[in-house]
């Protein structure tokens, strides 16, 4: 089965690989242009142009998939089925209606829960006990094909984006190959999403970053790890951004306002949140490093009574 693949960040690479090792002809991989990065500025290839390099397959990486001479390539390689995986744009139907078994999806969340850019942060911040992974058949909408497999996984109490973001990855690797095998048997199933059902997972902006100390202690202590390793959730302590990178909600009553602290010592620094407390237990100030609560304080004059936030 010829198959062109799709995708750019670290997320598509187990796909990629895991066609690569089971045998699939991977006639071309389509990825995002190279981007700048770091304080130089220096371009970059996407993790997967990468990995499609070390294996030998040809790269395209067209601005625009509507250009005509992206689609005459692409119409070139006569692929039987388009995988796509977090490749960062929607399909135009010309792409849509080129491969024989049309443009398979893997989609990080158990649709039609968080269609969307970010359903892993976003089933982070939502607390979200459960996640998992979505194959479907694409349609012109936004994550709105008919399923044909889903998996679920299990989020831990305290998992990061980083941690649940690489074992979605792999079982995202594990669910694709799985369809085109029952693709291939004529056995693999297929029903509507039920769209009445659906809610949205919209990309990150700025505003998602800040910490808001008036909410609840569980939903700071969501938003932070659903921002750690990237981009981290911010606050502000004497006028600098101070990034909270781990910390755990604290229930009961406490007699200070929203973002004072409330003491200091070797388990972290206890800020007052709307409802209950949130201990911070490792964070790290504009220009230094990430670090544990205890060897951040023995260097600085953080004590009861500071106040975090605008």
């Amino acid at each position: 089965m010829r198959v062109v693949f799709m995708g750019t960040p670290e997320f598509a690479v187990p796909a990629l690989e895991a066609l690569v090792h089971n045998g699939y002809p991977v006639a071309l991989v389509v990825t995002q242009p190279d981007r700048p990065k770091g304080r130089r500025g220096q371009l970059t290839p996407p993790p997967v142009k990468e990995v499609a390099v070390a294996h030998g397959i040809p790269v395209l990486q067209p601005v625009r998939l509507k250009a005509p001479g992206f689609l005459e390539e692409l119409r070139r390689k006569d692929p039987e089925v388009i995988v796509v995986v977090a490749y960062g744009k929607i399909l135009p139907l010309d792409v849509l209606a080129l491969p024989k078994y049309g443009c398979i999806n893997v989609h990080a969340s158990l649709l039609p829960k968080y269609r969307g850019a970010a359903p892993v942060q976003r089933a982070l911040m939502n607390g979200e006990r459960e996640t998992g992974i979505t194959t479907i058949l694409m349609d012109e909408g936004l994550d709105t094909g008919d399923i044909l497999l889903q998996r679920p996984i299990a989020v831990g109490e305290d998992e990061s984006f980083g941690s649940l973001y690489g074992r979605l990855a792999h079982l995202g690797a594990e669910v694709l190959l799985e369809t085109l095998k029952l693709l291939e048997a004529g056995n693999l199933p297929r029903r509507p999403q039920e769209h009445g059902l659906a809610s949205f997972a919209p990309p990150l902006t700025p505003r998602d970053e800040i910490i808001c100390w008036n909410r609840p202690a569980q939903a700071i202590s969501n938003q932070v790890r659903a921002l750690d390793p990237f981009p981290g959730a911010r606050t502000f302590w004497e006028g600098r951004i101070l990034k909270v990178w781990r910390a755990k909600p604290v229930r009961g009553s406490f007699a200070a306002v929203p973002g004072e602290v409330l003491e200091t010592g070797p388990e972290g620094i206890l800020v007052r949140a709307g409802e209950g407390a949130v201990l911070i237990q490792e964070l790290q100030l504009a220009g230094g490093r990430r670090l544990p609560a205890a060897a951040f304080l023995s260097g600085r004059r953080l004590s009861k009574g500071a106040r975090l936030g605008h």
